[in-house]
């Protein structure tokens, strides 16, 4: 047998084989020179029914190649929606320790009046770095300095719910003070939302 006998398999996306050889003794977590497992080429290619398979068949979910690239963000990448929605529960019911998902970078820009309608706003300069002169230099102090921001300013919530004067996650913090009454104004009232993967993915499904 073919010591990628699997890999190629899943490659040409033939379920039968792949099954076959799986039955056979074929090594499901076998790796390519770069490191890819069948694992990663099913859901490259978005088999549902072959990712299935060699996941019932003891795929380990969390196997990286050379990309270091999980077999969920090979299939995020490609646009596969459906295995995307299969793998992440796959990832989320595993028992064992696995790895945290990358954390989204993201931030929504609003007005501030629209910011103070919460009933424990407060503001201040954290981290603040002004231009001087058209140099920058910092500033370090803390909430509850009279900033005399206007209205009509527009600001950043971030996703960790901090607000910052600039569009950089931790520079130029205006608020930071996130509890989960700040949490539910921010959905609630503002309708803020960090989008989870499946929010920006460009579907790409296979047909075959």
């Amino acid at each position: 047998m073919n010591d990628l006998a699997l890999i190629d398999a899943v490659k040409v996306g033939d379920y039968d084989k792949s099954s076959a050889l799986i039955n056979e003794g074929a090594d499901v977590n076998q790796q390519d020179e770069q490191g890819w497992t069948p694992l990663n080429f099913a859901a490259g290619k978005g088999n549902l029914a072959i990712v299935k398979l060699l996941v019932e068949k003891g795929a380990e979910i969390f196997k990286v190649g050379r990309d270091q690239r999980t077999p969920y963000m090979i299939a995020l990448a490609a646009g596969r929606v459906s295995v995307v929605k299969f793998l992440r529960e796959m990832e989320d019911q595993y028992p064992g320790e696995k790895p945290e998902r990358p954390e989204r970078k993201y931030c929504k820009a609003y007005y501030l009046r629209d910011l103070r309608k919460f009933t424990s706003w407060t503001e201040g300069r954290i981290n603040w770095k002004v231009k001087d002169d058209g140099s920058k230099k910092e500033e370090k102090t803390g909430p509850g300095q009279d900033s005399a921001f206007p209205d009509d300013m527009i600001i950043f919530i971030h996703q960790d719910f901090t607000v910052t004067e600039s569009m950089w996650q931790g520079e130029n913090v205006i608020f930071n003070a996130v509890t989960p009454e700040w949490r539910d104004f921010c959905a609630g009232t503002l309708g803020f939302k960090v989008p989870d993967d499946l929010d920006l993915i460009v579907p790409n499904e296979a047909t075959a």
